[in-house]
């Protein structure tokens, strides 16, 4: 494996913030669109419903696309993977800014959102070599915080910007920012080859081991049990809450605010116990949807349940991606994309929840079925912290188990 320079370790600031403003650039692009379905609509002549399938089309990128491309290109070298990966990904939102129909347009964003599986496993990997092994769950906070982020500010910026000058000036400031983050890690990324061994094969038996596909079982029900409320909390707050207007916008800041503070306070507890922080991430969960549940009336209480879930919800994302890293061995290059694939595939599969509640009894329901899945994860969330490497396979640099789990 090329070593990382000393330099870079003590000082890996520069790198961290390349890959976190990559990640930002693709965080905005995948969820901007969500802001712009009526105005692509009504521009390429699609219904709404349609033009929803961006957002199906980006997701199957991720969940399929991210892992089969990781698994194509698993011999080449991280640091390269992150800026050919990145450069795809700028020209594919520069076909979207482009599309002269619909189906040019769905399928740009089929392969942005596999470009972006494939950047954030090569990402993750690279962020965690760049520093000492005690600091990995920080490293990697700061490639998702990236992402988090964006759903606080790029998100909204770009949906205001689409609002005044139409849909195709979103994905073109996508495409400089995207152009400004390659340059970026181009010139701030150090060489780092693959942190597993062996080809896909040899990598393949170590990624899907039923030990990392139980944590990321875990992924999925906790990140589907949340999509199934959050997907309909706007008419849980103003419904049952009573929450309009201005208003609606500060409890929904609140929780996108502390989305982005609980992803980097997220990196220092999976460097503490990745396990534990799952564990307790998930408690938290419960606690928040049960009072959102009991307590929906209460502004109050809903504002502190919001900010508590926002903590919580995605602080456990870099515990997650530490736990299949650790667990993976040998096979965690591969393995380092699929979170992303279990956890898209949870936010889908709960809206869908979430959507037959509310067709049966309101918002309420989706809170109530999201509480449900939750609080039934929990078991399944303990015992996935009783796992650990197979003998002989602890990581050697990318990821380390804390000293606090034994």
């Amino acid at each position: 494996m090329t070593p990382v320079p000393s330099a870079v370790r003590r000082r890996p600031g520069p790198a961290l913030s390349a890959l976190f403003l990559a990640a930002f650039v693709m965080g905005s692009a995948e969820l901007v669109v969500v802001g712009l379905l009526k105005l692509v609509a009504g521009d390429l002549a699609v219904s709404v419903d349609t033009a929803g399938t961006l957002v199906t089309a980006y997701a199957l990128g991720i969940c399929v696309g991210g892992p089969l491309l990781t698994a194509l290109t698993i011999r080449i070298r991280r640091r390269t993977l992150v800026w050919t990966s990145l450069a795809g990904y700028v020209a594919g939102n520069l076909l979207a800014a482009l599309a002269p129909g619909f189906g040019t347009l769905l399928a740009a964003r089929a392969v942005t959102g596999a470009l972006q599986g494939l950047f954030l496993g090569a990402a993750f990997t690279v962020a965690a070599a760049l520093v000492p092994p005690e600091r990995a769950g920080r490293a990697i906070s700061v490639v998702f915080g990236g992402i988090a982020v964006s759903t606080a500010l790029g998100v909204p910026l770009g949906t205001l910007a689409a609002q005044h000058l139409g849909w195709r000036a979103a994905f073109t400031a996508i495409v400089v920012l995207g152009a400004l983050a390659l340059l970026a890690t181009a010139v701030c990324v150090p060489p780092v080859d693959g942190s597993g061994t062996g080809g896909l094969w040899a990598q393949s038996r170590h990624a899907l081991a039923p030990r990392v596909l139980a944590v990321l079982g875990v992924g999925f029900l906790l990140l589907g049990g949340q999509f199934a409320a959050f997907t309909y909390i706007t008419p849980f707050l103003e419904d049952v809450t009573g929450v309009s207007g201005a208003w609606l916008t500060v409890f929904l800041f609140a929780y996108g605010a502390a989305t982005a503070t609980g992803t980097f306070v997220g990196g220092w507890a999976a460097d503490r116990d990745a396990a534990r922080t799952l564990v307790a991430a998930n408690l938290a969960l419960v606690v928040a949807l049960a009072v959102l549940h009991v307590a929906g009336a209460s502004r109050v209480l809903v504002a502190c349940a919001l900010v508590l879930w926002g903590v919580v919800g995605f602080g456990l994302v870099p515990s997650l991606q530490y736990r299949v890293g650790l667990l993976a061995g040998p096979g965690r290059d591969l393995a380092s994309t699929l979170p992303a694939s279990a956890v898209n595939a949870g936010i889908a599969v709960g809206a869908v929840a979430g959507g037959a509640a509310v067709s049966h009894g309101g918002a309420a329901d989706a809170v109530l079925t999201g509480l449900l899945v939750c609080a039934a994860a929990l078991p399944a969330t303990w015992a996935s912290g009783r796992l650990r490497p197979a003998a002989g396979r602890q990581p050697a640099v990318a990821v380390a188990e804390p000293r606090s789990q034994g």
